[in-house]
């Protein structure tokens, strides 16, 4: 508000940005500025609100009963009350209902002064970096990495297929889809008879769902579009289901499965449906000597010793270990692999949030060839647990390709083994407020052969990797040559492994094994 000069003190006016009355939400914005003026004409100290040379009416305020609220360096907001017994009733019943509201785990046992602004965050904002969560809603809001998933047809078949397929679980139920996107997983509920579906997304995107939503009216009127995040929007009931597609490279990058789990916690009805409803991280460690040669040779750049008369060398080493702290996406030959995986599990139904903060996996495998081994290879699947039909989404190496491509974490120093050697070592992934996870891999090589029981490591290897950085190589699978006497290493599709209740309750670690364990690259 600006002081309009040559005012006296009895009189003093200020020129309002905005105005509104509160029991009127009808009235317009003004045209024309409006003057906020204080008097005591009557005898009474005022408020009151002019526009065009002439007062408005029903904006009169008492000073003598108001309460001002400072919101901000540029915004206040003056209360007026009022004796109507109507409004008494309804003042109540606001009173109960912000009391309950400040009692809830959102203001985490905050009380709000008067003249003050709650800056109380969501579980979202307290652990994301502001800058990282705009580029993340950012890059979701555009069409265009929208179609780049819509065009992944393993990712969307598999979804279409596990929904259609398990009409049972829809049929009549009331579905929660937590990051909608562009809305089509709630589209593909409403198809299966879902009674109502509420599409929860927080970019810009909203807005394309609605738009696409609405295009589809025989579907759209069962489908309602909240732009908000999950971990803080209302909802008017309770989930019988969930449905999202919350995976990231490695499961767990972006940390949206975070949000997932958060949604099964306010949204969903006790015993509810996940879809999907268990993860998989598969591992095992490679042998690649084309893409470890590759790595390194990036960094011959920092060897030069007269670029335009400046010796680089001095960079080389920090250069060589920043190529190495970067996983490599792509899609590699299964016969890379070096030992059959191993897996671990993360139940959605049951994990906490807090369980994603830190992962942490002890790794043992058995060489099925002798060779140099350069890293650890990783990959995932999810399953739709229907009651009809259990389906799996893979991303297995081997598998027909989806925009997840597989991740391999390389070593800079690469370790040697021999057949039927044990391998042992630790991917240890902690979480960071990037929406990403700091890596850290062992890898270590057992004595083996006579005594190797009492032996320890003769040899290991570290590296530590940042997943939000990684390199995109992107590259199909090179054709590699198997020994003669040797087969491919044969890995089985994920729908061939059926996950009981039971395997849920052992130890998250769990033992694939595979018919044909061949040796692989010489």
């Amino acid at each position: 508000m600006e002081v309009l000069a040559g005012q006296k003190h009895k009189h003093l006016e200020f020129t309002l940005v905005a105005v509104s009355e509160l029991s009127s939400p009808s009235v317009p914005p003004p045209s024309t500025p409006v003057i906020a003026r204080f008097s005591a004409d009557s005898g009474v100290a005022e408020l009151r609100f002019r526009q065009d040379s002439g007062f408005i009416d029903g904006f009169n305020v008492n000073l003598g009963t108001a309460q001002l609220f400072k919101l901000g360096p540029l915004k206040s907001l003056c209360i007026s009350g009022s004796s109507d017994s109507n409004k008494e009733e309804e003042s109540r019943d606001f009173h109960s209902a912000f009391e309950q509201w400040q009692n809830e785990d959102v203001t985490q046992g905050m009380h709000l002064p008067n003249g003050a602004i709650s800056d109380v965050k969501s579980k979202f904002d307290n652990k994301i970096e502001p800058s990282s969560a705009k580029m993340y809603f950012h890059y979701y809001g555009q069409l265009l990495h929208q179609q780049n998933m819509l065009q992944d047809y393993v990712r969307t078949g598999t979804y279409y297929a596990a929904v259609i397929e398990n009409r049972a679980d829809f049929t009549g139920r009331v579905v929660v889809d937590v990051g909608a996107g562009s809305g089509i997983l709630s589209l593909f509920a409403a198809q299966a008879g879902a009674k109502h579906v509420y599409a929860v997304e927080a970019s810009e995107m909203a807005e394309y769902a609605r738009k696409l939503i609405a295009g589809n009216p025989s579907l759209g009127q069962r489908i309602t579009v909240i732009k908000g995040k999950v971990e803080e929007v209302k909802l008017p009931e309770k989930a019988d289901i969930l449905i999202s597609e919350p995976m990231g490279t490695l499961l767990v990058n972006e940390r949206m499965l975070e949000s997932y789990i958060i949604a099964r916690d306010r949204l969903l009805v006790p015993k509810g449906k996940m879809f999907p409803s268990v993860g998989r991280i598969h591992m095992a460690p490679f042998s690649d000597e084309y893409l470890f040669v590759e790595i390194a040779n990036k960094t011959l750049f920092w060897q030069q010793q007269n670029y335009y008369g400046v010796d680089l060398t001095a960079l080389h080493g920090s250069a060589f270990q920043g190529y190495f702290s970067q996983p490599v996406v792509d899609a590699f030959d299964p016969r890379l692999l070096v030992s059959p995986p191993m897996s671990h599990v993360i139940d959605f139904n049951e994990a906490k949030e807090e369980d994603l903060y830190e992962i942490d996996i002890p790794l043992k495998f058995v060489a099925s060839v002798g060779t140099r081994v350069h890293g650890l290879a990783c990959w995932f699947d999810v399953l739709f647990n229907g009651s009809t039909v259990q389906r799996w989404l893979t991303t297995a190496p081997g598998a027909p390709t989806t925009h997840w491509y597989q991740i391999r974490c390389v070593l800079s120093q690469p370790i040697y083994v021999m057949t039927g050697q044990e391998i042992t070592g630790q991917l240890h992934m902690v979480a960071h407020n990037a929406q990403s996870y700091t890596i850290n891999l062992t890898l270590s090589a057992k004595m083996w052969g006579p005594g190797a029981e009492q032996g320890g490591i003769i040899q290991s290897s570290s590296c530590k990797l940042d997943l939000k950085e990684p390199y995109y190589r992107m590259s199909q699978p090179q054709p590699y040559t198997t020994a003669q006497d040797q087969q491919p290493l044969q890995l089985l599709q994920p729908q061939d492994i059926p996950i009981h209740t039971d395997d849920l309750e052992e130890p998250k670690l769990l033992q694939q094994p595979l018919e044909n364990s061949g040796a692989l690259l010489q």
